[in-house]
């Protein structure tokens, strides 16, 4: 059932998606050769609880941390630890907060210093796929109006889509219906109202989009070894189009 959200409740969403937006920009400004992704996901939890919030995945479902911090071929759920650092990375960092019982949810994929030109090419396409699929949240659009711009876009950049992740609904749980795929024709699936908040989240990789869950059971990397990215926001419909609630 997709749950819509009145205008106070967007704004508690939007509450929590600013601490989101604030610590993917905490992120980019710590990582650095040599850190941990265990010691940065330390620096993000803390800035979470210093804005009187709760970090959203830790404990959900078991999962050890507060962050989830993704290392080139690792498309998600990356458990930060020991792994240090390096120039020529990429890094995906996805955060979850919950404040006031209302869940924000948002990732970015960065470069460590200098990189190759493909994973420019690879992270600046994810970014745009994100943006291409936010403007088709609107009002009377399809679900899968969402999921083909996201699909059409980074596959004429030569990239793929993976298949086995998808978006979701957001608000009072921190998934929710309904479920956003990144690949798909338009035109499908239930009609886009205003009051629907969506976490849209386009998974890329350089190249072929089959994924595989390593030991620990939650990081997913692609198959073939190539590298990924990820990037995410909370977003709702409004009349006067999509809003995005996880800006810093």
């Amino acid at each position: 059932m997709i749950l819509l959200k009145s205008p106070r409740e967007i704004e508690l969403i939007r509450e929590s998606g600013r601490i989101v937006g604030q610590a993917i920009q905490l992120a980019r400004e710590s990582a650095r050769p040599g850190l941990t992704t265990g010691e940065l996901d330390v620096i993000l939890e803390e800035f979470v609880v210093s804005q009187a919030a709760r970090p959203a995945f830790k404990g959900f479902r078991g999962f050890p941390a507060s962050t989830c911090i993704s290392v080139n071929e690792v498309v998600v759920h990356g458990i930060p630890g020991n792994r240090r650092l390096k120039e020529g990375d990429i890094v995906s960092v996805d955060i979850g907060v919950e404040k006031n019982s209302y869940y924000g949810d948002g990732a970015v994929t960065f470069g460590i210093g200098s990189i190759s030109a493909q994973a420019s090419d690879l992270l600046a396409t994810c970014q745009q796929a994100l943006t291409a699929g936010i403007e088709m949240a609107k009002v009377g659009g399809r679900l899968s109006d969402i999921s083909h711009a996201v699909q059409s876009f980074t596959e004429s950049r030569g990239f793929n889509v993976v298949r086995d992740l998808v978006g979701h609904g957001i608000g009072k749980q921190m998934h929710e219906d309904p479920q956003v795929a990144n690949f798909g024709p338009p035109g499908k699936g239930p009609r886009l109202q205003a009051g629907m908040t969506l976490a849209i989240e386009p998974m890329i990789t350089v190249g072929h989009y089959a994924v595989v869950t390593l030991e620990d059971n939650w990081t997913l990397a692609t198959a073939d070894g190539s590298l990924a990215a990820h990037w995410e926001h909370t977003v709702a419909i409004t009349d006067e189009g999509p809003l995005i609630l996880t800006r810093g």
